[in-house]
């Protein structure tokens, strides 16, 4: 298996449905209390891409895309619309979105994060599939022009000089989630005006 570095059509995502999932086991006790255990530390997203096609064009689109991912086999890039940005979606992502990291004076790597908080509660999630030339890095809140590069197939930045001790680094970024077809079949349907459909077309998103 591979992961292919290009994104889902735009056009077509804009339409899906879909979102975080999490995995939570719940035992009922005879009192009638419960006991909750999260089964997975981080959540990962689903998606169905189904309800964006709207002409005979984007079917064939989207088969295109299935078949040369191999179906299930290959990896590939998808905007979520929802939540593609370290910042609010109506805002511009700036420097000082999200910290991804506290400088040592000998670490040169950091990897790109971002924060989901609501009151005191806070959840990190990892960025590996960043947009390219859309990477902003403040230290200690100036924004660095230079001195510094991104891979945007991992989401690690690295600084050619390790930040000094006590440096806050912050980054602002758009990015697209690390996905999979969640289907090994497309059960396409014609009508007799040649208007196409499919009734599911399922996304996994791909944790490493």
């Amino acid at each position: 298996m591979a992961f292919h570095e290009i994104r889902f059509p735009d056009d077509i995502s804009r339409g899906a449905r879909g979102g975080p999932e999490r995995r939570t086991q719940i035992v009922e006790l005879a009192s009638g209390d419960e006991e909750r255990n999260a089964s997975w530390a981080d959540s990962r997203r689903r998606y169905d891409v189904a309800y964006g096609i709207r002409r005979v064009d984007d079917l064939a689109a989207v088969v295109a895309f299935f078949e040369a991912r191999n179906g299930r086999l290959h990896g590939f890039r998808f905007k979520d619309w929802g939540d593609h940005k370290s910042c609010l979606p109506a805002q511009a992502p700036a420097a000082s979105d999200q910290q991804i990291g506290t400088g040592d004076g000998a670490t040169t790597a950091f990897q790109l994060v971002k924060r989901y908080a609501s009151g005191a509660q806070s959840w990190t999630r990892a960025i590996a599939k960043p947009m390219a030339d859309t990477v902003r890095i403040a230290l200690g809140g100036v924004e660095q022009l230079s001195g510094w590069s991104v891979d945007t197939t991992t989401g690690v930045v690295s600084f050619s000089a390790a930040p000094g001790t006590g440096v806050a680094i912050t980054a602002g970024f758009d990015f697209d989630v690390p996905v999979r077809f969640d289907t090994d079949a497309l059960d396409v349907t014609l009508d007799l005006e040649r208007l196409g459909s499919i009734t599911s077309i399922p996304l996994l998103e791909i944790r490493r």
